[in-house]
Parts: C-alpha cells; sequence; structure tokens
C-alpha cells in the first residue's frame, strides 16, 4: 500500500500544494508575523482534507458536469484577491502601520475569515483537489484510491505546518519594518496577478 498508493498520493499532493499561491503567501506572511500560526494552519490542512476526501468520494465528477459552479467562485475569487492585493500594497506603502517592526495583530475572527476566504473562493482549490486529486484517486482502485488520499492529505499537513511554523524562526531577521513592506509589496503583486490569470483561466 505504502509504494503503490500511499507515495504516489503523498507526491502528487506535494506536487500541487508547493507553488506560489494566495493560501501560501498567506501562510507564510502570518508565520513570519507569528500571529495566529496554528489556527491558519489547522484550517489550511482541514480545508485540504475534506477537498480530497470530497474528490476521492466521487464528487469531484459532480463539480466537473456543472461549470457555472467553477465560473461563480472564479469571479468571486478574482475579486477578493484583487482586494487582498490592494489592501497590502496600501499597508506596504505606510511603513508607520508596521509599529514595533512587526506587521499589526490581526483579530481570531478576522484571520479566520480571511483564510477560509482565500481557500474556498480560489477555484483553482477545486480543480486541484477535488478535481485532479480526486480522478488521480479513483485510478487506484476502491481500497487504493483511500491510500492515495490518505497520502495526498499527510502532504497537506506536512507543508502548511512546516510552512506557518518554519516561517517562525525567520521573524527575528526578518522583523524590520523595510522587510514588511518588500513582503506585502510583493504579496501584494502576486494577489494581484492570481486575479488577472484567474480571470484569463
Amino acid at each position: 500500500m505504502l509504494t503503490a498508493h500511499l507515495l504516489p498520493g503523498l507526491l502528487t499532493g506535494f506536487g500541487l500544494i508547493v507553488a506560489i499561491g494566495a493560501q501560501n503567501a498567506w501562510v507564510l506572511r502570518q508565520g513570519l508575523a507569528r500571529d495566529h500560526v496554528a489556527v491558519i494552519v489547522t484550517i489550511c490542512a482541514l480545508a485540504d482534507l475534506l477537498l480530497v476526501v470530497i474528490g476521492t468520494a466521487g464528487l469531484g465528477a459532480l463539480i466537473g458536469d456543472h461549470p457555472a459552479i467553477l465560473t461563480g467562485m472564479k469571479w468571486l475569487g478574482a475579486a477578493y484577491l484583487a482586494w487582498f492585493g490592494i489592501r497590502s500594497l496600501w499597508s506596504a506603502r505606510h511603513a508607520g502601520a508596521l509599529g514595533g517592526g512587526q506587521p499589526p495583530s490581526r483579530s481570531r475572527g478576522s484571520v479566520i475569515t480571511t483564510t477560509l476566504a482565500l481557500t474556498f473562493l480560489n477555484p483553482h482549490v477545486y480543480l486541484d483537489t477535488v478535481l485532479m486529486l480526486g480522478n488521480i484517486a479513483n485510478q487506484h482502485g476502491v481500497t487504493g484510491r483511500w491510500w492515495f488520499a490518505a497520502g495526498a492529505g499527510i502532504a497537506s499537513i506536512a507543508w502548511f505546518t512546516t510552512l506557518g511554523f518554519g516561517a517562525r524562526a525567520l521573524s527575528g531577521p526578518l522583523s524590520r519594518p523595510r522587510t514588511w513592506q518588500v513582503l506585502d509589496t510583493l504579496i501584494g503583486l502576486v494577489m494581484l496577478t492570481l486575479a488577472v490569470v484567474l480571470l484569463r483561466s
């Protein structure tokens, strides 16, 4: 089971998740800020697990048969990414708001809302987890597909944990306001670029 199903699921999961995206940029930023990292990592990992299970159970075909669902998510996701990008650029423009060399701490509710939005308003998440991983998983047979899904789930947990808590080790060297200006600028540009790419996809 390990080499036939679990390992391919692990490698496929890593291949899809380890990429520059809105969700990863958010996890990295909050990890560097040491701001509600455990909450963010838990939400991202559990969301991925849920979507992989949904895809493995065969519901990916249902979404594939209703492209209007993904179209609606595309416009909502692009609008949210554009707003998030503009807000990040605005934060980078105002260095004085970075009191103490770190960005201001967000409320728990705000962090949860942002994490859920960046996760579920991105149609690429559904394409990667529900459709792609789900379809690949179902090629491994009735039993093997769940081992494959378990491998993909382990990849998500490992990645978000490493990204979120690993970033905390760099929070000391990266605690200067100028660094946060650069980081917020890069995140803003990434978000705006992803919004354009999303609309053109």
